[in-house]
This record gives structure tokens, C-alpha cells and sequence, in this order.
């Protein structure tokens, strides 16, 4: 499945709670976020932005969900626990851990296809960095 293609700016109180004192240096925070699921319908389906770690990494992560467009968009912040779901490879025993939130609505993690970002790394492992590729 393909990652979802919304997108939509922070509003300033998400970015000054990204840049609030005692965080580890979030850098320059982007001023919009993408949504991280995969492709999903209807207008009541929350998209979701991941935003930060928690203090340790089986701790609540700091998210940014959103519905709606424009002037009809509602969001909010909020903490929210991992989703547990592991996937396990038998032939090399390497666990992944689904890298949404708990109680996701689409596909986990590793089910969802980034092709831009696919490509972005294939021509970085490949050494090929012009613009032509």
C-alpha cells in the first residue's frame, strides 16, 4: 500500500511546543508534516504526523493528527503508546516494530510503500547524487 499523501502546516503552538526548552535540539522543525499511514479514506479518518520520541523508547511518542482541509480542518497533539505489532523474519530472525502509533487505522508500518523516499535512497546507496540521476 502507498503512503498517504496529505499534508498540512503546523499550527505555531505545535511548532513552539517542538521547540520548548529541555527537549533533546529538535533542529529547525519543518512548519508542515505528512501523513505517515497508508492511503486511507474518509473524512472522519484522522491523518497522523510522527513528531517526536518519548523519553525512552518504549515510551509515548508525541504525534500531530489531523482531519479536513482548510478552513474545516480540526487537529490536535497528543502522546500515544507504540502500536505493539511485531513482524518477524523467519529466514534471518529480525524483528521490526511497527512504526505507528497504537490503534493505527491503516496497514502497519512495514506495509506501507514510500516511493519517493524509495528513491531518494536508492540513489543515495548508489553514490548517484546529481539531479540528473
Amino acid at each position: 500500500m502507498l503512503q498517504c499523501t496529505a499534508v498540512t502546516l503546523l499550527p505555531p503552538e505545535a511548532v513552539l511546543r517542538l521547540l520548548a526548552p529541555g527537549l533533546d535540539d529538535p533542529g529547525d522543525p519543518e512548519p508542515y508534516v505528512l501523513c505517515e499511514l497508508g492511503e486511507h479514506d474518509g473524512a472522519g479518518t484522522e491523518h497522523a504526523a510522527y513528531l517526536r520520541p518519548g523519553r525512552t523508547p518504549d515510551s509515548p511518542a508525541q504525534w500531530f493528527f489531523w482531519t479536513g482541509d482548510g478552513p474545516e480542518r480540526a487537529h490536535r497533539t497528543g502522546s500515544a503508546h507504540w502500536c505493539p505489532a511485531l513482524l518477524r523474519r523467519l529466514d534471518t530472525d529480525v524483528v521490526r516494530r511497527c512504526a505507528f502509533f497504537d490503534h493505527h487505522t491503516s496497514p502497519h508500518s512495514w506495509d506501507v510503500g514510500d516511493p519517493l523516499g524509495d528513491l531518494i535512497a536508492e540513489r543515495l546507496l548508489s553514490g548517484d547524487h546529481s539531479p540528473e540521476g
